[in-house]
């Protein structure tokens, strides 16, 4: 039986999560379950559950992941989402200012678009948590599949940016 992130910290599954809370029960179990601190014949079954807390943690204290990973416990792959053709021609224009500010070195004109972009996600992402709050799984789930298209533009600029320095 597969243990989901929030059962491992003995949290219900939800939108809002305690951080500091989240936290402190990481360090605790962290601690607990340290390959160090246990016999050689129980390291291999540590070093797994200190992965698993390593990958729950990851993904409960980040509230964009935290909404994907609720979406995927229904069973949601946002991978394979039908996006409507307005958003991804949308996507595809910002993508080539991106290359064409990329290609010039023009890193303000990067920021400036991982600005605009980050804040359109930043909305999407607000659109997506309220409407998991209100259950409604088909907006989140249009909203959220929007984050992710977001999300590896960002990265993108993000790595623009890294190279750049």
């Amino acid at each position: 039986m597969t243990v989901n992130h929030f059962e491992i910290f003995g949290l219900t599954p939800s939108v809002d999560v305690d951080v500091p809370a989240l936290e402190a029960k990481y360090r605790e179990l962290s601690l607990e379950h340290h390959p160090d601190r246990v016999g050689a014949d129980q390291r291999l079954e540590a070093v797994q559950k200190t992965t698993s807390l390593n990958e729950a943690v990851k993904v409960l204290r980040d509230p964009a992941r935290r909404a994907f990973y609720l979406l995927q416990l229904e069973g949601i792959d946002l991978e394979k989402q039908q996006m409507p053709m307005e958003f991804l021609e949308s996507i595809l224009e910002q993508r080539e200012q991106l290359e064409i500010a990329k290609r010039q070195k023009n890193l303000p004109k990067v920021r400036a678009l991982g600005a605009e972009v980050g804040h359109t996600s930043d909305q999407a992402l607000a659109e997506g948590l309220k409407a998991l709050r209100a259950g409604e799984v088909p907006a989140a789930t249009s909203a959220l599949a929007r984050v992710r298209y977001y999300t590896r533009f960002l990265d993108e600029v993000e790595a623009i940016e890294e190279s750049a320095a």
